[in-house]
């Protein structure tokens, strides 16, 4: 029997994307004219006929998005999850949830299985483990509408929902300054995520407009309980101790906590705490932690919101919008 002759056939043969010869076939503006009657005339030549099958598949909605998440567990992106479904409910959508758990590899398997279930759109928030993205290219291949959020990626191609965390850095670490610390310790996110870059710089920009010198002996890489419990253990019982911390999320800010508390380090007369997100455990932890709260819920709808805009539009063909949400912080005990 011949095989039938793909759209992916004529791609290999040419050395361009599917999305490409699928634009060409269309006659899409964006395909220059030469490519287009490249490809005409090699789909004419090999007997290339459309599928009407998949065609009227790719043509029906699903009513069914795809969520990628790297975890639940997170206070943060619980919040998120709860904006984005009520966004979903309301335009009577489905949330299929896949969680990486902070692996590349699930993340990408993940990727496949909402690509092969056809869902109308993907969210989605990459994990730490990720530094090659082409199982993110391969969504945007076939057409399906993409939302980055939290974590991003810019000049991807697709659209993103992020907080100003720069600005959250900043405000966090002048607050401190203003409430007479002087040796401010960071507890980073990683460096190749854009939020481990806008905070770390946010910091660094709080302290020169403040006059104290920036040092990387007070940067730790540090970003859960476990890792801020350990660091904390060796920090706060040098005798050249930091006088507070800006931690990237809660979770590190309480790990610091537990450990001041334990070496009999008064809190907030000699250190102080700053978190980022304003979890529940924010003000259930006594005293209560001064935090940059990063309105998750708002963040969840604003890119479900996004996604919608972009199923809803029906075309493909449209310049990617980058939203960042305000963040605002929240004076409490630990300052």
């Amino acid at each position: 029997m011949k095989k039938q002759i793909t759209i992916k056939d004529i791609a290999e043969k040419l050395n361009i994307s599917v999305s490409t010869v699928s634009r060409a076939l269309k006659d899409h503006p964006d395909i220059s004219l030469k490519t287009r009657e490249a490809v005409k005339e090699l789909a004419k030549l090999l007997g290339y006929k459309p599928n009407r099958i998949a065609l009227n598949l790719k043509n029906s909605k699903t009513n069914t998005i795809g969520l990628l998440i790297p975890e639940t567990q997170h206070n943060f992106f619980s919040t998120i999850i709860n904006g984005i479904e009520e966004v979903c409910y309301e335009n009577d959508y489905n949330v299929m949830v896949f969680q990486s758990n902070e692996s590349y590899m699930r993340e990408v398997l993940n990727t496949q299985s909402l690509i092969s279930n056809r869902v109308d759109g993907i969210l989605a928030s990459f994990s730490k483990d990720t530094h090659d993205f082409s199982h993110f290219k391969q969504i945007l291949e076939n057409e399906i509408p993409l939302v980055f959020f939290d974590r991003i990626l810019k000049d991807f191609g697709a659209d993103t929902v992020s907080v100003d965390d720069y600005r959250g850095a900043y405000q966090a670490v002048s607050h401190l300054i203003e409430k007479g610390c002087k040796r401010i310790a960071i507890y980073s996110a990683p460096q190749h995520l854009i939020i481990g870059k806008n905070r770390l710089k946010g910091y660094k920009d709080a302290l020169e407009a403040h006059g104290i010198p920036y040092t990387n002996d007070l940067v730790y890489a540090c970003d859960s309980f476990e890792d801020s419990i350990k660091i904390s253990r060796s920090v706060l019982k040098k005798k050249d101790r930091p006088d507070a911390i800006f931690a990237v999320n809660d979770i590190s800010a309480l790990g610091a906590m537990k450990v001041a508390k334990g070496l009999g380090i008064s809190i907030p007369a000699e250190f102080k705490l700053v978190g980022f997100e304003n979890s529940i455990s924010s003000y259930l932890c006594d005293p209560e932690l001064t935090t940059v709260d990063q309105f998750g819920f708002e963040l969840g709808k604003s890119a479900a919101q996004l996604l919608m805009k972009r199923i809803n539009g029906n075309n493909f063909n449209y310049e990617p919008e980058h939203i960042v949400i305000k963040t605002q912080l929240i004076p409490r005990g630990t300052t």
